[in-house]
């Protein structure tokens, strides 16, 4: 998703006054009111992005059913433009009602103060996927509630593996031999994918380090030169050194999903967006040919999780039928019926006990990922911090930097920037 950055002194003003309400550990010392008892009523006013922004409303009729004396105001905002309309929002004290939030701006948006702490007794948090939480949690608080889920799997072609003799690989050293395999024996030029830096590479390599018992940060201080970190990096590197992975962003170039389809490319990771795209692309009797894995194992086999969250706001006009609004949205039946209607994945466990996500193979698999998958901090500074990663990825990927020289640079920057709370 793309951001627009706050002005500086902007922001800075905003951090000054949330830190008024705050003790001199940094964590929030107001008390979460309760939501009152019964149905919602009055005017809801909802921004979303993307497609959720274009189907809101119409779906939002259910809830208004139930709650006649309810009405809720959707207003659609370009992904482009979401952040600094929040952002701006937030500054002139003139927010929505609830918001959808992506995931790493959680950080930056609590720490202004702005966003209403999540009541205990409107959503019970065990309900969801422990990742998908955490991308809520701030210093020890929740701001809000996930709204939907993504995470990332191994993509790859399984005609190709029979050729090459080899199964998904479910550990490290598997990995390579599977890549190798698919590369020598298989008829691929590159047998793996990754991307070699750039614009969020960080997602493609943090489920390695992860793996792996890498932390990112541990308090205020980050930990990106932990020998974990070094050593995730120092793999993901050897698929470029050893040319199983291309040196170009396939992504990018728009030619990944070709590249698979036709041969090139024997495997790449991906979220569950490319299931669509690969049958679409692929014609008539492609599905058969390529499957989805687990994330490889070392210490753990961690993915990725990604998706956004709903965040109601403490300037609220309405802050009850809000906060019964997002209760409603996270009822495992109505994500179930959002997930039909726009096809986001559910961030509430239950929610996959429904045939039409259980019974399907593949995302079957990326709901057991689901279980095991993280997001990075939730700081304010985190998209800063990202950049500065992705930039030693890529001298890694594309320079053959060494990865201790990486991970200390990462460290350096990192600490230069801080964590902003």
């Amino acid at each position: 998703m793309k951001r627009q950055r706050l002005a500086a002194a902007a922001f800075a003003a905003m951090l000054a006054l949330a830190a008024c309400g705050r003790d001199s550990g940094g964590e929030d010392t107001d008390t979460t009111a309760p939501v009152s008892e019964g149905k919602a009523t009055g005017d809801i006013t909802v921004w979303a992005m993307g497609t959720e922004g274009e189907k809101l409303a119409a779906f939002a009729q259910d809830f208004m059913t139930e709650n006649p004396d309810a009405k809720v105001n959707v207003t659609a905002v370009p992904w482009d433009a979401a952040h600094q309309k929040i952002a701006s929002a937030i500054a002139a004290k003139q927010t929505p009602d609830v918001s959808m939030v992506g995931t790493t701006w959680m950080g930056e948006f609590a720490a202004t103060g702005a966003l209403d702490p999540t009541p205990a007794s409107v959503v019970d948090k065990a309900a969801f996927f422990s990742g998908a939480w955490d991308t809520t949690v701030v210093n020890g608080t929740s701001y809000g509630v996930p709204w939907y889920v993504e995470t990332r799997l191994l993509y790859y072609r399984k005609d190709l593996a029979a050729k090459a003799g080899v199964t998904a690989p479910a550990s490290w050293d598997e990995m390579t031999s599977f890549a190798t395999a698919m590369r020598d024996k298989g008829g691929a030029k590159w047998g793996l994918n990754l991307q070699p830096g750039g614009t969020g590479s960080w997602q493609s390599f943090l489920p390695f380090a992860w793996s792996n018992g890498a932390t990112l940060a541990s308090g205020k201080d980050f930990t990106l030169d932990s020998p974990q970190m070094t050593e995730a990096l120092a793999y993901y590197q050897s698929f470029f050194t050893n040319k199983l992975s291309p040196p170009t962003d396939l992504s990018l170039q728009g030619a990944l999903e070709q590249s698979f389809i036709n041969g090139t490319l024997a495997a790449f990771i991906s979220g569950p967006w490319h299931v669509g795209l690969l049958n679409q692309q692929g014609g008539a009797g492609f599905k058969d040919k390529f499957a989805v894995a687990p994330m490889p194992r070392k210490q753990s086999a961690t993915s990725f999780v990604g998706g956004s969250d709903l965040a109601v706001f403490k300037d609220a006009k309405n802050r009850d039928g809000a906060w019964k609004f997002v209760s409603w949205l996270s009822r495992p039946d109505v994500q179930v019926k959002w997930y039909k209607a726009v096809g986001d994945l559910p961030a509430v466990q239950r929610g996959w006990e429904d045939q039409s996500l259980s019974g399907d193979p593949i995302l079957a698999t990326f709901g057991e990922q689901l279980k095991d998958a993280k997001s990075p901090p939730a700081i304010p500074t985190w998209e800063q911090v990202a950049a500065v990663i992705d930039g030693e990825i890529e001298k890694v990927a594309k320079s053959g930097a060494d990865p201790a020289t990486a991970t200390k640079a990462m460290q350096d920057r990192a600490s230069g920037i801080g964590t902003g709370s």
